[in-house]
C-alpha cells in the first residue's frame, strides 16, 4: 500500500510540474497553452481524488490502521 501512495504522490507532483511548464512555455498559441495546462491539472485532480478514495476504501476494508498520537498523551 505504501508504494501505491508514493507512486500516486509522484504522479500528482509530476502533473503539477507539467502544468507549470505548460503555463510558462506553452505552445504555438494561447488556446493550446491553456488546453494543455487544464488537461494536466485535470489529471492532478483525478489522481488526488483516486488516492483519497483508495485510502478511505482501504481503511474501511481493514487493510490499513490509523496510527498517531494516543488520546490523552
Amino acid at each position: 500500500m505504501k508504494y501505491w501512495i508514493i507512486i500516486a504522490l509522484v504522479g500528482i507532483i509530476g502533473s503539477l510540474l507539467a502544468a507549470g511548464l505548460f503555463m510558462v512555455r506553452g505552445g504555438p498559441d494561447e488556446q493550446d497553452k491553456a488546453k494543455r495546462m487544464a488537461n494536466a491539472l485535470t489529471w492532478r485532480i483525478g489522481i488526488s481524488v483516486f488516492l483519497f478514495l483508495t485510502i478511505i476504501f482501504s481503511y474501511v476494508m481493514g487493510w490499513i490502521q490509523p496510527t498517531g498520537i494516543p488520546v490523552g498523551a
